[in-house]
């Protein structure tokens, strides 16, 4: 195995877990200690973990940490590839839908392109952008207007004022984290105010999130976890995540991240009606 593709593994690791030690590292990988060290070393050095003693933690980000579209699209590829499969299977020709800004939103553009008839709505220049480039011509594309953020999102009066004349089937929304208590957060707290007028405009309320969002929580809350219609995620979720949030949102669906298109099934977690 070379460097780049262990410590790559040894990230993920750290990302599912928390945290990892030394030792479990050299038995894994079949290195030795130094080379471990090294590896951790490096990915510290690049902002990507946090070493401790005998060991590396994922970094805690604050609750107003806003990393760019560009940094947050190279993160669980996968997963978001996983999750935006299955969320197209939600999306019906000739509906209206909204989608929140975000690379997992991103994503599911991407899945939605052959879509007939399809309206969305979206405060996201990329996701827009997806659309004018490579849609249909019988889709229809409303970009709002707003200040932009970090993430590429539009987002503030001009924003929410064209949103709240709109009424729309579904809106498909990215959220920065998950809590119990908390619900779905964003670390921008003008982004929230956007979220939430997308959120009162739609019939119905998808959220889009991998299983890193779990336990991170933004500064402003967008909804609480028991007003998702249903939550889009995918088998990295740990399963005592996987219960608490099956009875919580309207549908928890969890897709296989390791799918592929043709092979994409569902392992539905929790049906609890709301």
């Amino acid at each position: 195995m070379l460097a780049q593709q262990r410590q790559s593994a040894i990230l993920d690791l750290v990302r599912r877990h928390g945290g990892v030690r030394v030792s479990d590292l050299v038995r894994e990988f079949n290195v030795s200690d130094m080379t471990i060290r090294r590896d951790l070393e490096s990915l510290a050095q690049r902002g990507l973990l946090a070493k401790v003693h005998g060991g590396a933690t994922t970094l805690a980000p604050g609750s107003t940490d806003e990393p760019g579209f560009a940094a947050k699209s190279m993160r669980q590829q996968a997963e978001k590839e996983a999750i935006a499969r299955r969320a197209a299977e939600l999306v019906s020709p000739g509906t209206a839908i909204a989608m929140s800004a975000g690379t997992t939103t991103w994503t599911l553009a991407h899945q939605l392109l052959d879509v007939p008839a399809l309206t969305v709505v979206t405060n996201s220049v990329p996701v827009a952008e997806v659309f004018y480039h490579n849609g249909r011509a019988d889709q229809t594309v409303v970009l709002t207007g707003g200040i932009r953020t970090p993430s590429d999102a539009l987002v503030g009066p001009f924003a929410e004022t064209a949103i709240r004349s709109l009424n729309l089937d579904q809106l498909f929304l990215g959220v920065h984290g998950i809590n119990e208590r908390s619900g779905f957060t964003t670390p921008n707290l003008m982004e929230a105010e956007t979220d939430r007028a997308l959120v009162a405009a739609a019939r119905r309320l998808v959220v889009l999130a991998d299983h890193t969002k779990w336990e991170t929580v933004g500064i402003s809350t967008i909804a609480r976890l028991d007003e998702a219609d249903a939550l889009v995620t995918d088998d990295g979720l740990p399963d005592d995540a996987q219960q608490i949030l099956g009875g919580l949102v309207g549908d928890l669906l969890v897709a296989p991240a390791g799918a592929t298109p043709d092979t994409d099934t569902d392992v539905d977690a929790g049906q609890a009606s709301r």
